[in-house]
């Protein structure tokens, strides 16, 4: 099993920034592609981005693109969701995900929420208008 703990969530005005971090346990984190995934009260669980096991690809949502950066350091089994120009609309609670994947594969490979095995307990991202 791996364990995975989020933190830094929290309230923030619109246009403010938050870091997500996620610290994983239990697994070599090294052989693990890691997602960071967000479900908004009525709505599905979304995907927002993921990072390959080196941290060499990324992929992000298109609602995200250029505003959220994710980023993992392996010496540290941790993973990173920057988050800048936060908008209302990016309320949700956030989760981190571990899918075993110790190679690159393509981007459809790393958007689905069925294929991550292991998800943390979720932190809640709450921005203001």
């Amino acid at each position: 099993q791996m364990q995975l703990v989020e933190s830094g969530g929290g309230l923030v005005q619109a246009g403010g920034s938050l870091r997500l971090s996620c610290a994983a346990s239990g697994r070599t984190f090294s052989n693990y592609a890691m997602g960071w995934f967000r479900q908004a009260p009525g709505k599905e669980r979304e995907f927002v981005a993921a990072i390959s096991w080196s941290g060499a690809n990324t992929y992000y949502a298109d609602s995200v693109k250029g505003r959220f950066t994710i980023s993992r350091d392996n010496a540290k089994n941790t993973v990173y969701l920057e988050m800048n120009s936060l908008k209302p609309e990016d309320t949700a609670v956030y989760y981190c995900a571990a899918r075993f994947m110790p190679y690159t594969s393509s981007s459809r490979d790393y958007t689905g929420r069925s294929d991550y095995a292991y998800w943390g307990q979720g932190t809640q991202v709450t921005v203001s208008s």
